[in-house]
């Protein structure tokens, strides 16, 4: 069971979506416009989701805020739009999947489904945090620290530092990443995982000219690397 935010303009359109998913065994807390959802969402909640065409301030600016009050909360766009511009724009804003309208509510039940699995943390026993040098990522508690400090990042950030992490010295591709991280086929997010890239590292104090710990195989992909073994075998 998830504590679920649906944000839908469209009175028919909401309750149809709200006794779908608590059919499907969630709670759900409806709203009409975007300032409601900005007045409602906490960091209790487990999942969103957001329509885009809203009365008072379109969803692809609503994201954003949302993201203000919880950081790690998964957000869902449903969405009617398919040019990509904004498709691109959401993923970079932090959005997590997508369901086209109109939909099922089969298919949209199935949809939250698997956004819920994909993040849920791990039981507390089920993985040591991961160390890479001076840099550790916990998993259970998604936390991050570098040389003792934490480091504040993004539900999608610290999804992709941990796929990198947990494959320290491995590239991987760009391909693998859409896949496993955005959980969308490759098509057109290049732009999007280079821009997430570059946000990492910046997080992590580096640069493309100057890496550390994230560095660019040209042509192939990305790896993290411990440096202090790269020092080392140098």
């Amino acid at each position: 069971m998830a504590l679920v935010l649906l944000v839908e303009d469209d009175h028919a359109v909401r309750r149809a979506m709200t006794e779908a998913l608590r059919d499907a065994g969630h709670v759900v807390q409806p709203v009409g416009t975007a300032l409601d959802a900005l007045g409602t969402v906490s960091k209790d909640h487990d999942l969103v989701v957001l329509d885009l065409s809203l009365p008072d301030l379109d969803g692809v600016k609503a994201l954003p805020m949302l993201r203000g009050v919880n950081k790690d909360v998964p957000v869902i766009i449903a969405t009617a739009r398919t040019d990509e511009a904004t498709l691109v724009q959401l993923l970079n804003e932090g959005a997590d999947d997508f369901i086209a309208k109109p939909f099922s509510s089969n298919v949209l039940t199935a949809r939250v489904g698997a956004v819920l699995r994909r993040s849920k943390v791990a039981a507390p026993d089920d993985d040591e945090p991961i160390k890479v040098a001076d840099l550790v990522i916990d998993e259970v508690r998604r936390v991050v620290t570098l040389g003792g400090n934490p480091v504040d990042l993004s539900r999608r950030l610290f999804d992709l530092l941990a796929y990198l992490a947990a494959r320290c010295g491995r590239v991987v591709s760009k391909e693998e990443l859409a896949r496993e991280v955005w959980h969308q086929p490759r098509l057109n997010l290049d732009p999007t995982i280079d821009v997430h890239v570059s946000w990492l590292r910046r997080k992590l104090g580096e640069t493309a000219a100057n890496p550390r710990y994230v560095h660019t195989v040209r042509g192939v992909g990305v790896k993290l690397i411990d440096p202090c073994s790269a020092s080392s075998s140098a």
